[in-house]
């Protein structure tokens, strides 16, 4: 399949609308980023499901992942609209299946549904959710992935688990898609969480810049795979992480200060990709040797203007997937 790319809109979570004082003003410009991503290429865009900030939760804008999901895919045309991922602990996955069915239809079938176990306690506990251990959620994930399926492909959908419940449930309209909803599943995990994949997902997002660790985890899927009777090539492989695009002469200390936060710009280079555009190229390359097949990127830099967004979309995308083998530009 060819190489495709979304990119994360700026939804205050990573404090990335804190310069914007009025609400309003900050919804407008998470707004006016997916339009753009639309104009120039991208084909997808994507929001984080939480619920208070992070690396400390502050009295910031976090714009709710759903409700954003349905104006979003109004305020857009052609793009597709998911979430990186959303949080199974958070909706009942009965209701989430219908809510995912309506914004299917109102968006002309451009939803892509991400769905993940959840890790964020504080939020977890600060709106009242329990918060049980990691094999428990993913149980539950095990659960709800049932649950979406049925409720989008049978009449009455019906499933008796021991986390959820639900006899003769009615979801009219199913959504557009068929047979169903795309479902991206998040996380590595390669005893459970992969293996989900394998058995109900039509994406897996992995998250990282190694492309060993990408070629061990698709290999992971690839053994799940065969194990369950899926083929595995039926699965987009995607990668998600996050990218600060320089200029040439660019200082890479001074353009990552407020993200890397205490951190050293060596130690911050390690979870995310610092670089100029050709860099990129040389960095994505290598992943999709990897096997990557699609690319979500958070861009980590001012996205209070759609500046980087062009950047990208003509000096990357039209080139990863090329040789650059006699390259002597490396990935910093």
């Amino acid at each position: 399949m060819p190489i495709k790319f979304g990119v994360l809109v700026p939804q205050g979570w990573r404090m990335d609308l804190v310069d914007i004082k009025d609400p309003i003003e900050k919804y407008e410009a998470m707004t006016r980023f997916g339009v753009e991503a639309e104009k120039v290429g991208f084909d997808s865009i994507w929001l984080f499901d939480h619920l208070h900030t992070v690396p400390d939760p502050v009295l910031e804008t976090t714009f709710e992942c759903w409700i954003a999901t349905a104006a979003l895919a109004r305020d857009t045309s052609t793009i597709r609209i998911g979430q990186m991922v959303g949080c199974n602990s958070y909706r009942n996955p009965a209701l989430l299946a219908k809510m995912a069915s309506t914004i299917d239809v109102l968006s002309h079938g451009r939803l892509d549904f991400g769905i993940g176990a959840g890790w964020y306690e504080h939020e977890y506990k600060a709106y009242g959710y329990p918060f049980p251990d990691a094999p428990e959620r993913l149980r539950m994930l095990g659960e709800a992935l049932q649950i979406f399926k049925a409720m989008w492909t049978e009449p009455y959908a019906n499933f008796d688990g021991k986390y959820y419940q639900i006899k003769g449930a009615i979801n009219e309209p199913k959504g557009v898609q068929k047979p169903h909803i795309p479902i991206w599943i998040g996380g590595g995990g390669e005893k459970v969480t992969l293996k989900l994949v394998a058995k109900y997902g039509d994406a897996c997002n992995v998250g990282g810049i190694d492309p060993d660790g990408y070629r061990h985890k698709f290999e992971v899927l690839r053994k799940h795979c065969e194990d369950v009777g899926r083929d595995y090539n039926e699965i987009i492989k995607s990668a998600h992480f996050s990218m600060a695009m320089l200029r040439p002469g660019d200082d890479p200390e001074k353009a990552t200060v407020r993200w890397r936060r205490n951190d050293s710009l060596e130690k911050f280079k390690k979870g995310s990709f610092v670089g100029t555009s050709e860099e990129a190229v040389i960095l994505l390359d290598t992943l999709v040797e990897a096997g990557v097949e699609y690319f979500v990127i958070y861009f980590q830099n001012d996205l209070t203007n759609t500046d980087v967004l062009h950047q990208f979309a003509e000096e990357v995308m039209p080139k990863v997937g090329g040789v650059h083998a006699d390259s002597d530009i490396k990935p910093k």
